[in-house]
């Protein structure tokens, strides 16, 4: 097999046209333009607010509160809750927050238009509780620790959650809130409204003597709050969640500064399959199979050395390109979504696998089909077609995808870096960089189809008489 292996890289070195097509490649994710820069100067882009985790969230809600000195519960029902439109993550109950600043800490635990009650906490956390028949609520605080319990009666109660608020002052704000998305299916809409009816809340504990009304952060509409001696009618809108793309419209992610892997797929696959079909247009294959007679070993020889050559050079472009790209962004005082070093590894590794692996599966189909044009267009068609149409935002979501789930740009999901959170009603498309398979499992989606290319391929250049 060696004997094999330094025939095919012996072979690729001598034509210099796909050493430097490799090379270019390889440049092209390094500084092909990146898509977005252009998006919003830092003086015309709201403050996002950062959650602990150091993620972007959504902080704004209408919040009726008494401060509380020490350990405390609050209990209270909640009557109907409505909004203005379809209001599927309208919320309203029960919440202790940290402080008044954007991404403060807090647990919360609610009553949602179509989602049962839920507790949830320090934005990017979320635990389904009984469903909408519940509207009894009740938040107990012992020290740092929250608890979160619901019932259908106000006498049994169902728990739902405790959480843990590390650094919980001694006085915190608690009390009542109401919250609306302004997405309606999705779709950031002009702003939407819910108004939640309360009963008297219930105390134990060392509370402060007045409730106050407080707009938290800066949604489209202003909330209010009216008291009665049955309780308490408050309006509000906004959410409390972790922010997705579609909420930092001038944001960046580092999947982003990889979109030269677009142009640099089409030059791999091109590259690939002249690497075959070549040699069948001028008859070198006879000489290739004469030198050596196991032609699986010959094919497998040239797809281990186009592989191996694309994904070295492309996993140098890429590692160097994500560092050198995202620290460019932080100068220019573009919002950066946040990704860990693991994910930026992942990315770039998968990135180089996703080239290599589609130079297989052009390799396979030179063999298959032995004319240059019909490969790279078979090739082209499959892989970079339905990543374009993923990629168009007037394509239909279900539509988007499918396409990337059963054809071989759902490789492309190695390069996602933003999280999709189900409590969060947002366009979750790859145009926004969503992606419906995890990572991995969107490379397996292309290793499968390159794997069955190559074998068939094969088994017909055993076949075939060349």
């Amino acid at each position: 097999m060696i004997r094999y292996l330094r025939a095919e890289w012996a072979k690729f070195r001598s034509v210099p046209g796909w050493v430097r097509g490799t090379a270019v490649a390889a440049l092209l994710i390094l500084v092909f333009p990146v898509t977005g820069l252009g998006g919003g100067p830092p003086d015309q882009t709201p403050p996002i607010p950062i959650g602990p985790d150091g993620t972007p969230v959504s902080d704004a809600y209408y919040f009726v509160h008494r401060a509380l000195t020490g350990d405390g519960r609050i209990t209270v029902e909640v009557g109907r809750l409505t909004s203005l439109r379809t209001g599927a993550w309208a919320k309203a109950g029960l919440i202790v927050t940290a402080g008044p600043e954007p991404g403060a800490r807090y647990a919360a635990i609610m009553v949602t238009g179509q989602h049962g009650v839920r507790m949830q906490h320090d934005y990017l956390y979320d635990r389904a509780g009984p469903p909408a028949t519940a509207r009894w609520l009740r938040l107990t605080r012992s020290g740092d620790t929250l608890t979160g319990e619901a019932s259908t009666d106000g006498a049994h109660w169902t728990h739902v959650d405790t959480v843990r608020l590390a650094g919980l002052g001694a006085t915190v704000q608690a009390g009542l809130f109401v919250a609306c998305p302004a997405r309606v299916n999705g779709l950031a809409t002009a702003g939407d409204v819910a108004t939640a009816e309360f009963g008297m809340p219930r105390l134990d504990g060392s509370w402060s003597a007045a409730w106050m009304g407080s707009q938290v952060g800066e949604p489209e509409h202003a909330g209010a709050f009216v008291a009665s001696s049955k309780g308490f009618t408050v309006t509000g809108s906004g959410d409390l969640a972790p922010a997705t793309r579609s909420d930092v419209p001038f944001g960046i992610a580092a999947s982003d500064v990889l979109f030269g892997t677009f142009p640099a797929l089409i030059m791999i696959v091109v590259i690939a399959t002249l690497s075959i079909t070549t040699e069948y247009r001028y008859g070198l294959i006879r000489t290739t199979l004469s030198a050596g007679t196991r032609r699986g070993r010959v094919l497998l020889a040239k797809t281990a050395v186009h592989a191996g050559v694309t994904f070295a050079t492309s996993l140098v472009a890429a590692v160097v390109a994500l560092p050198l790209w995202l620290r460019l962004i932080r100068s220019m005082g573009v919002y950066l979504f946040p990704a860990s070093p693991g994910v930026l590894l992942r990315v770039a590794v998968g990135t180089a696998a996703v080239l290599a692996v589609t130079a297989v599966l052009a390799l396979g189909v030179g063999v298959i089909l032995r004319r240059s044009a019909a490969a790279v267009t078979a090739v082209v068609a499959a892989t970079v077609l339905p990543y374009l149409i993923a990629l168009t935002p007037f394509v239909p979501p279900a539509i988007a995808q499918w396409v990337t789930r059963v054809t071989p740009a759902a490789a492309f999901a190695v390069q996602q870096t933003l999280v999709r959170y189900p409590q969060v009603d947002s366009v979750y498309t790859p145009a926004t960089g969503y992606y419906p398979l995890p990572p991995w499992a969107g490379l397996g989606v292309l290793c499968g189809y390159a794997l069955v290319t190559l074998a068939v391929a094969a088994v017909l250049l055993r076949r075939r008489d060349v």
